[in-house]
């Protein structure tokens, strides 16, 4: 299943990245994901390239009643992206997804580029199941969920970039 999503925030690219490479940040957008436990780390600085690898154990109560019997009570979900240097004032980067225990996958591309006084980041991927006969209903709930940690990260980031003027 393809899964595009768009992130606005009112701050510049470089602030922007300088954000995401945030371990206090990246632990608040965790928090803001529903995370019952996490642990965040980030590798690198914004200026060279950076990677950030969190896993979270998040709770069960977006995947259908059906398949919560394959999962549990919780899930694990581990996730890296790798951003690049800042180049011709944008960046890029490449994101993995995986909920340990369930055969549901995201891999992706990111860009994050300026939008008028703003900045977009651009989500762009597949998401896959491998269960046979029900790989369609849980992609359709992986995507629910990432689409909802997507909006609790942007509405982490509003709140980080207004406490954190520059």
């Amino acid at each position: 299943m393809h899964l595009h999503a768009t992130l606005h925030y009112d701050a510049g690219v470089a602030r922007v990245g300088r954000m995401l490479a945030d371990t206090g940040f990246v632990e608040e957008k965790l928090l803001a994901s529903g995370a019952l436990s996490h642990h965040a780390n980030v590798v690198g600085d914004p200026d060279r390239g950076f990677t950030v690898t969190t896993r979270r154990e998040m709770p069960t109560d977006s995947i259908p009643p059906q398949f919560r019997t394959f999962v549990g009570s919780t899930l694990e979900v581990r996730h890296v992206e790798a951003w690049e240097p800042l180049v011709d004032g944008e960046r890029k980067g490449s994101v993995v997804l995986e909920i340990v225990g369930a055969p549901v996958r995201f891999t992706g591309r990111l860009q994050l580029a300026p939008d008028g006084e703003g900045t977009v980041v651009e989500v762009d991927g597949e998401l896959k199941a491998t269960l046979p006969l029900f790989a369609s209903a849980l992609e359709e709930a992986a995507s629910g969920a990432v689409r909802g940690a997507l909006d609790a990260e942007q509405g982490a980031g509003a709140a980080w970039l207004a406490r954190h003027p520059d």
